[in-house]
């Protein structure tokens, strides 16, 4: 394999029960919950999908978190990056297994942190009503403050994925923060005063004008498959207009009513949208690949759903494979490709074997190291 390319895949920390999740939903919900209860909805639709080598896991036991760090890491996955939720005033969810992770040592495996901040609404999770279950608030630097210090020990910690010392921390949602550049400088000044040289901030989902630098973050991960998702078939201005900038937020206002408002599925093939996605720019500054390996939100959405149809092991293999030819050709700080997902089941959206191709995923990955 070679070792300069960093293949990262998301790590969805939903398979637990929750006291939050039991309200919601009723006792004993997880994200299997949505996974079983799924069904096709078109000729040749492939659902219900079942997980094959690891089962119907549960990430409180030590075991399956040991399985799944051995499985990604046999097959050239270079470390996890964590979904984290911070919904402030020291607010968290799904936090256990992580800070386990943390706190036991093991698996012995790379990791790094996504502060996924980002209200949760019913729509996502199978309810139309669009009501508000977390809402994500932003209190101010005392509780930039209280953040960074929750995640000190991760940072601290010789798995924790760095670049240049500097632990490398993704943000899904900088748009949403009130001043960019204020929690970067929080988050900075901590870091220096722990030791660190400083924090590596990454940028997850950002229009095409917004630069880094100016907002206190080092690099971009590919906004190309949100750009898809929620924006391109709707799409009138430039992107990087001012007409295109307010288009975005228009449109990112009427994400969850638009999602409400379908009565069917909207079925894409797969080979195409990657082909589009995989369009990556060549930036003047620290931009990494994303790469999809299927996507399917049927089990969580119903007919109001998105669904990348046909993907299969040889069709991904293309997709990943033009991710490492575009990250050998650019100069980024390190050569990181992101995978959209390791196991997020709810959106047919995995790495881990299911019982149609088993372990084919991962393999074809592996190849083309």
């Amino acid at each position: 394999m070679q070792s300069n390319i960093k293949p990262v895949a998301y790590y969805l920390p939903q398979y637990h029960p929750i006291p939050e999740n039991d309200y919601w939903w009723g006792k004993g919900f997880t994200e299997w919950t949505n996974v079983t209860k799924a069904k096709p909805l078109f000729k040749g639709h492939y659902q219900p999908r079942y997980p094959a080598d690891l089962g119907y896991y549960d990430l409180r036991v030590p075991e399956v978190r040991e399985e799944q760090a051995t499985m990604a890491k046999e097959n050239g996955v270079y470390g996890f990056c964590y979904y984290h939720y911070w919904f402030g005033d020291g607010k968290q969810l799904l936090e256990k297994p992580f800070n386990e992770v943390v706190e036991s040592g093991k698996p012995d495996f790379p990791f790094m942190l996504c502060w996924a901040n980002q209200t949760w609404k019913g729509v996502w999770f199978g309810d139309f009503q669009n009501q508000v279950l977390a809402k994500q608030e932003y209190p101010g630097i005392d509780d930039y403050t209280n953040h960074f210090s929750s995640l000190l020990p991760a940072f601290k910690d010789n798995r924790y994925i760095k670049i240049d010392g500097k632990p490398v921390f993704q943000v899904y949602q900088p748009l949403d923060l009130p001043d960019s550049k204020v929690f970067a400088r929080v988050f900075n000044d901590l870091a220096k005063d722990n030791g660190f040289p400083g924090i590596y901030l990454l940028a997850c989902n950002v229009p095409i004008y917004w630069e880094p630098e100016p907002n206190g973050f080092h690099g971009v991960i590919s906004y190309l498959f949100h750009s898809f998702r929620f924006r391109e078939k709707n799409t009138v201005f430039k992107e990087g207009s001012f007409l295109g900038k307010v288009e975005w937020k228009w449109n990112n206002f009427l994400e969850g009513k638009a999602i409400e408002r379908r009565k069917k599925p909207k079925v894409y093939k797969y080979e195409k949208v990657v082909t589009k996605i995989s369009k990556w720019p060549k930036m003047n500054f620290d931009y990494y690949p994303m790469v999809v390996p299927d996507w399917d939100n049927s089990p969580r959405a119903g007919n109001s759903s998105m669904i990348l149809h046909g993907s299969t092991p040889d069709k991904w293999k293309i997709h990943f494979h033009n991710a490492v030819n575009y990250i050998n050709n650019t100069s980024p700080a390190d050569k990181f490709i992101f995978i959209k997902s390791w196991n997020e089941w709810a959106e047919g959206n995995y790495l881990e074997p299911d019982q149609r191709w088993g372990t084919a995923y991962l393999k074809a990955m592996k190849s083309c190291l």
